[in-house]
């Protein structure tokens, strides 16, 4: 399994960006894509999930409502749009698969149950 996570870059605060997540390589159809991110200094923090029909997602207390995310099964990609920016979003950003049958309900936020990581794309959000 390969993921390639890209769209990051800097922004000021206030601004957008997406993400995306370009996965291959999967024996199956059905896996949950998790976007993370790790800053400087703290825990890395379960930002969003999506399930594998993309029914089911999730999002951390601390971008819910800025933050969307969605996935195009037919590209097997998945998006991050993040919307009204700020400083504390600034953060490495990456995305993690898994594909364990659960996901064809649900997915999870906890990154012990993900077995496959991208590389990390750098968010910076300028105040």
């Amino acid at each position: 399994v390969q993921l390639q996570a890209s769209g990051g870059g800097l922004v000021q605060a206030g601004g957008s960006l997406r993400l995306s997540c370009a996965a291959s390589g999967f024996s199956h159809g059905y896996y949950a894509i998790g976007w993370f991110r790790r800053s400087p200094g703290k825990e890395r923090e379960g930002v969003s999930c999506i399930n594998s029909s993309g029914g089911d997602t999730y999002y951390a207390e601390s971008v819910a409502g800025r933050f969307t995310i969605s996935r195009d099964n037919a590209k097997n990609t998945v998006y991050l749009e993040m919307n009204s920016l700020k400083p504390e979003d600034t953060a490495v950003y990456y995305c993690a698969a898994d594909e364990s049958r659960s996901t064809y309900y649900y997915c999870s936020s906890d990154g012990l149950r993900y077995d496959s990581w991208g590389q990390g794309t750098l968010v910076t959000v300028s105040s």
